[in-house]
Order: C-alpha cells, then structure tokens, then sequence
C-alpha cells in the first residue's frame, strides 16, 4: 500500500522530546532484581539488545527472557551476572540451552487480557516500534505477539524505533506516553533469509502443499496455517481457492498475493469477517508482501493471548487448522517442538489451536515429511511411540489429519489398531515392515 517512512512526521524525533536517549542510558536504568522481557523474532530490538550486554557486565541478579531471539545472549557473565529464559527457542540459542547454561519455560495456554505464566512476572519491557504518528501512536510493525501487554503491566518500558517497520492494523499500536524512553535504531535488522532446501525438502513440501490444499481445504473454509518448513508454505498453494478466510497467530508468506488476487476474501469468516487476522507476519517475509500489507484496512494483528485463547478459537466455526511436526507415533500423538527431551522450538500455539479447531467443530491437518536424513542416514518421523521425553505438541485425541508425501492418515474416530493402519500406509516405504511388526506387538 506504500512505504510506511511516508507517513512519519519529519520532526518525530522532536514530538519524543527528552524521551529520546541513546541506548547506554536507558538501559542504565535496568539494575540488580530486574526481570527483562524482550520482543521477539523479528521484533527484537537489536540495539538495546547490544547495549544491555553492556549493562550485564555492570550489576547482577538480572533475568532476561528473550523467546524466539534474534540476539545471541551466550555473553560473559552467563548464568554468573544474569539468567537466560526463553519459552521458544531459535537457532541462536538452542546451543545455549542444550547445554544447560539457560531455562525453558514451556507455555501453551493462553487467555485474552492475561500474560501466561513465565510471562506474568517481569517489570521491564523492551520492544522496538515505529516512529510515532501525528496523534502520538507507535506501532508494532508486522509482529506484536505480546508487546503491548507485556509493556502494560511492566514498570519500565523501552522502545527502539525503526524507521523502516510498517504499519498494521487492528490492536497494533500504543501511545507514546505509556513509554517510559526511546532509542534510536542504530544496528539494522538483519536478513533472515530461510536455508535454501534440498530437492527432496521441495519436491516433499510441494507434494504435502498440494494434497492438502486439494483434499482437506474446501472453498469458503477458514484456515490457520501454523509455523514450520512444510505448512508455512501452504499459502502458495490455495490460488485456485474461493472465498477463504484466515484466523492464525502467524501470518505465513504468500498470504499477500491470496488477498491481492481475491482469493482470501474472509467473507465467510465468523471473527472479523473480511480481515486477515495474526499476532505476528512470518519471520522472513519478503519486504514486497509487508509493503503491500503496510496501512491495508484488510490485515489486523492483535495479542497473541487473544488470537491463541482456546475459548476465542472455538467460535470459529468450521476452523481448519495445520500445524507442522517434527515426529508423529502411531496413534497419533504428535511432537511439533523437541528431540526427545531436547527443546528445539517451543509450543507457541499449535496445542490452542489443534483443540480449539476441535471444539469449533473444524478439522486438524497435521503435516510432516515421512523421514528426514540425520548425520548422512535416513529416518523415519513416523515412530511407534514417541521417544522418552518427547513433547506432545497436538495430543492424539485432537490430530484427525497427518499428511506425509505418501498421503493422509484418516484418524478421527478410528481406534489404535487403526490409527496404526493409516500412520504405517503414509510412512516412508523403507520403515513400513518395521512399523507393521512394531504395531502388532503393541495392538495384536
């Protein structure tokens, strides 16, 4: 719709006033105590970032919670000055906590109006905004997830503003009173660009795209399309739908060119009929799409505890949810976050979402390649039970749908034996023997 620099006033700098400071003195409020949430992903504020790493080596006892961090916090003074947590993991940190040097804080339940434990208990805030409008708004560009609500109940808010993020709809902005001190955006945000896949990896997403988008979305339906390297890339493949809909927490890529070519119309949508409706756009999306989204009345992102509240979800009527997995057992449970009792990402909002699709009288699609290649071997990600310590992301009381390049697995309604049936038909030809003999010691 237009770059979002354009509507800036000129003098922004000035309406801030003595808010302006530079980074080194707003973080020289954090001291010995503090417990510090961080905007994540593609929100991170890099510069504050970069300078509170400074301000650890100067006071103690501090907590940083940075989920799906775009800042590498193995520092000195690790675990000695100041503890890392995180309720999502990201691959600058993963290392960092398979190592046992920070915390998980598992969350997967959310509800509108409140933050989630691990999350309900800090009292500094920082985020990064947009430059303020002529009414004194800043807006949290193309991701919000929690920002306004973890700055509203904490005592000390700070904001880097960046220049270059764009400005989206809904519940999306905050007034420049309510923060505490500005920076300026001084380390740019840096490309994310996704690891190219292999042929494989395309020629599986692909298959899996299509069989879904052909056999489990009809026209009219009302999709939310959950993170990961096989159902992120769904979007692509619904050009030839009518009339969708979209209610999600993440707002995957391609979702501009379904609206632009009138495929994703939301005319049949029960919660904001007509608009796209996240907490977040997808990590990576390319600037031509945020540009189009930038002031277009059709996409609205609010807080996540909102769009991932169960009881929000449910009245979605007819809601179809896919979600990616990392291992799927036999029955059905599914593990979408950890490599055994690994973290390797975090819940976010695929057990809200799997359940409330449920309650919503909608369908599940879980999706998957059938093997991966680990250290040079081939595995299977259709298990006989999930390995010990394992997450279950989408327990298999709520998985109707698991899709693999082989097919679907048809599992509502059906018990063990066969559920087992229809798991071992789309697993990888090379481990079907096995799963066979594995399901008739388990069900005879």
């Amino acid at each position: 719709m237009g770059t979002a620099a354009a509507r800036y006033l000129e003098d922004w700098r000035a309406r801030l006033g003595a808010k302006l400071v530079e980074p080194e003195e707003a973080v020289s409020h954090i001291g010995p105590g503090d417990r510090v949430a961080i905007a994540i992903a593609q929100g991170t504020p890099f510069t504050l970032c970069a300078a509170l790493a400074g301000r650890l080596m100067e006071t103690h006892d501090v907590v940083v919670n940075h989920g799906a961090a775009f800042f590498n916090w193995d520092l000195p003074g690790l675990g000695e000055r100041f503890r890392l947590e995180s309720m999502y993991l990201s691959p600058l940190d993963r290392h960092i906590y398979a190592r046992g040097d920070a915390e998980f804080t598992p969350v997967s339940y959310y509800r509108e109006g409140h933050l989630p434990p691990a999350l309900d208990n800090f009292n500094v805030y920082l985020m990064t905004v947009t430059p303020p409008d002529e009414r004194g708004y800043v807006n949290f560009g193309d991701i919000q997830i929690m920002s306004k609500l973890l700055a509203r109940n904490a005592d000390l808010v700070i904001a880097e503003v960046d220049e270059k993020f764009v400005r989206i709809g809904g519940d999306n902005e905050m007034h420049i009173s309510e923060i505490d001190y500005f920076v300026e955006r001084t380390i740019p945000l840096p490309d994310s660009p996704l690891p190219a896949p292999s042929d494989e990896e395309a020629r599986i997403t692909n298959t899996v795209c299509e069989i879904v988008a052909r056999e489990l979305i009809p026209d009219r339906s009302t999709i939310q399309i959950g993170v990961g390297s096989t159902s992120g890339s769904l979007a692509y493949h619904l050009r030839n739908h009518h009339d969708l809909g979209m209610q999600t927490e993440i707002i995957p890529h391609g979702t501009t060119h379904l609206v632009r070519e009138g495929v994703l119309t939301g005319k049949y949508k029960k919660l904001f009929p007509g608009l796209v409706v996240g907490s977040a756009f997808a990590v990576g999306t390319p600037r031509e799409e945020l540009e189009f989204a930038d002031g277009h009345p059709g996409f609205h992102l609010y807080d996540f505890n909102l769009t991932d509240d169960i009881r929000f979800i449910a009245r979605e009527e007819g809601l179809i949810s896919v979600n990616n997995v990392m291992q799927v057992d036999l029955t059905g449970q599914a593990n979408g976050e950890s490599i055994g009792p690994m973290m390797y990402t975090g819940t976010g909002g695929q057990t809200a979402f799997v359940v409330g699709a449920c309650l919503a009288g909608g369908t599940t699609v879980l999706v998957t390649p059938s093997s991966s290649i680990v250290n040079g071997k081939r595995v299977s990600r259709i298990v006989p039970g999930l390995p010990p310590g394992s997450v279950v992301s989408s327990p298999r009381s709520f998985v109707h749908n698991v899709v693999t390049e082989y097919g679907i697995a048809r599992l509502k309604g059906k018990s063990l034996r066969e559920r087992a049936n229809e798991m071992i038909a789309i697993a990888h030809p090379d481990f079907r023997a096995e799963l066979r003999a594995e399901a008739k010691r388990m069900f005879g």
